[in-house]
């Protein structure tokens, strides 16, 4: 079972790409945990990634191709995987279909996690994090007991930059632009399915789970 998320910023589909592939014993392939990985290891292609992340260069689609596809070559991926922040643009949707397509293989399901941009705005810009310990909370969904302070480590919680409204609706406006399109691909070609990202965690789950069986 081959498994794309999709999802803007914020709306959940790292939490429950890591819960289907717990459910479904597939891993859960991570850009970002690839990178980190080959870059720690010194891989070829590692060494090749940290050269434009070291430049605050992003990572050609050729070069993040060839990564995810020897990360698909590990003994784990046999029954499938769950692919989360790849593709972000149709140009490495349709190449990722192309380089599947010559094992004779194909995504089974795009799961988009759809939550309304107001939403994620509410979400993202009531996060504090933990400048001492990296503990994460949220004013209004999870606080912490005393306010502006860890409950973990007693540090003091700040909002990142990432986290800022006019940072969040920028990030949002870059998604759709590049991700609309994408949703319109997977659409056309049958495997598109869209779940309620605004209910709890693991309302949304089940509703994956129903979906994939």
């Amino acid at each position: 079972m081959k498994i794309i998320m999709l999802g803007a910023p914020g709306a959940g589909k790292g939490t429950q790409a890591k819960l289907i592939a717990a459910k479904y014993n597939i891993p859960h392939i991570s850009t970002g945990d690839i990178f980190r990985a080959n870059i720690k290891t010194g891989t070829p292609l590692g060494i090749k990634a940290k050269e434009f992340i070291d430049k605050g260069l992003l990572v050609p689609d050729e070069l993040t191709l060839d990564l995810i596809k020897d990360r698909f070559l590990g003994a784990d991926c046999i029954n499938g995987y769950v692919l989360d922040g790849f593709p972000r643009t149709l140009p490495q949707a349709e190449a990722l279909a192309a380089s599947l397509a010559e094992s004779g293989e194909k995504i089974d399901y795009a799961i988009n996690v759809d939550v309304p941009d107001e939403n994620i705005v509410n979400r993202m810009s009531g996060r504090r994090a933990c400048l001492k310990c990296g503990g994460t909370f949220h004013i209004k969904y999870n606080p912490p007991v005393k306010e502006g302070i860890c409950d973990l480590c007693g540090g003091t919680l700040m909002q990142r930059e990432d986290d800022k409204p006019e940072t969040v609706a920028r990030r949002l406006e870059v998604y759709h632009e590049q991700t609309q399109p994408l949703i319109d691909y997977y659409k056309e070609n049958g495997v598109l399915k869209t779940v309620d990202g605004t209910q709890d965690v693991d309302k949304v789950f089940s509703d994956i789970v129903d979906i994939l069986g």
